[in-house]
Parts: structure tokens; C-alpha cells; sequence
């Protein structure tokens, strides 16, 4: 019975893995099941075909990084509390290396995958229609909302899926406690311009 209980997971850790590594179609099911250390057959048990069990890795990790976002506009979006959710969002992504390079994949395949992750994880940070206050105005409600969102994003993510290409040049391990301590850092550095830039936009339309 417990068997049965930890097999789904191992076979979703598995299967997380290899998309992060080779992306959707260049894995087979086959290879998570070796990985998995049982039999073909047997993974069908639990999913039913490579689409299935691709939803099921993705669903586990947009939850997972959704659920900042949702604790976040849970009170008072303040200035503060955005600070703490950009954090804990270069905390997950360190936590959880493969989200990163799994969108990677779905972003250049530029499939029916990548259009169901814009939806389900970006399109949230800056709709209207889902969240009717902003993320306390990253621009004050000006149009360029969506691309601060976006570089943000870019920033973290392609600092996890780059890092061993540009770890010879840094003085420290990227991934390290201390590399992600700087890359907190940073973070907070770029957030604080965007927000200066923001009032500096408000203030000027405000004046004209």
C-alpha cells in the first residue's frame, strides 16, 4: 500500500527531471520509467500517457509557485510585502532548479505547454481581470507593467537556467547560499529603481 503511495511521486520527480533536462518531446516514457526503476507498463498505471503525466508534473509546480502569489494578495498589497514575495520567489526557484529550466524548453518549443504556462503563472501577476489592484503598481498603472513583470521573471529564471555557463566568471558558486544571497540583492536593487521610476512617472503625469 505504501508502495503504491510513493510511486507517483517518484515517477512525477522523475518525469520533472527529464523535461527540465530534455524538454517534452525529446522524452519518453520509457526513459521515466527506467529512471523511476520500474516497468513501462506500470507507469501507465498511474498516468496515462506522456501528456498526462506532463500536466500532472506541471500542475505540481505551478501550485507550488502560485501559492506565494496568492498568500501575497491575501492582505494589503504594500511595498513590503512585494520585497518579500520577489525573495521568496528567487527562494523557490533555487529550491525548485528544474521549474526554471522546464519553461526554458516550453518557451522555445513555443507549444500548446508554453501558451498554458503564460496563463496560468504570468498572466495572473498583471491582469485586471484577476487581480483588480496591480502589484501595488510596479509603474503606477502605467502600460509598462507587463514588461516589469517580465524582466523580473527573465532576471530570476535565466540566472538559475545560465548559471553554469557564467560560473567561471563569478568570485562566488552561483548557486550557493551566498549566490543567492547577491541575487537577493540584486533583486531588491532593480525593484527599487522600478519603483522610483514608477513615482517618477506618476509624479510627472500628475504635473502635465
Amino acid at each position: 500500500m505504501t508502495e503504491l503511495k510513493e510511486t507517483p511521486e517518484r515517477i512525477l520527480d522523475a518525469a520533472e527531471a527529464l523535461f527540465a533536462e530534455k524538454g517534452y518531446k525529446a522524452t519518453s516514457l520509457g526513459e521515466v520509467a527506467e529512471r523511476v526503476g520500474i516497468r513501462s507498463p506500470s507507469l501507465y498505471n498511474h498516468f496515462k500517457n506522456k501528456e498526462a503525466l506532463y500536466q500532472a508534473v506541471l500542475n505540481r509546480l505551478v501550485a507550488l509557485f502560485n501559492e506565494p502569489l496568492t498568500q501575497l494578495r491575501a492582505q494589503p498589497v504594500t511595498r513590503e510585502r512585494i520585497m518579500e514575495w520577489l525573495h521568496t520567489m528567487v527562494d523557490l526557484h533555487y529550491q525548485h532548479p528544474n521549474f526554471a529550466r522546464l519553461l526554458q524548453h516550453a518557451a522555445l518549443a513555443n507549444g500548446s505547454q508554453s501558451r498554458e504556462i503564460v496563463d496560468r503563472l504570468f498572466r495572473p501577476l498583471f491582469s485586471q481581470e484577476s487581480a483588480p489592484e496591480p502589484l501595488a503598481g510596479f509603474f503606477q498603472g502605467n502600460d509598462l507593467e507587463p514588461w516589469a513583470v517580465m524582466a523580473f521573471n527573465n532576471v530570476v529564471m535565466s540566472y538559475i537556467t545560465m548559471a553554469p555557463m557564467y560560473q567561471a566568471m563569478l568570485p562566488v558558486e552561483p548557486l550557493s547560499e551566498e549566490g543567492l544571497a547577491r541575487q537577493k540583492q540584486l533583486i531588491s536593487q532593480l525593484a527599487q529603481l522600478v519603483f522610483s521610476a514608477g513615482e517618477k512617472a506618476a509624479g510627472e503625469k500628475t504635473a502635465g
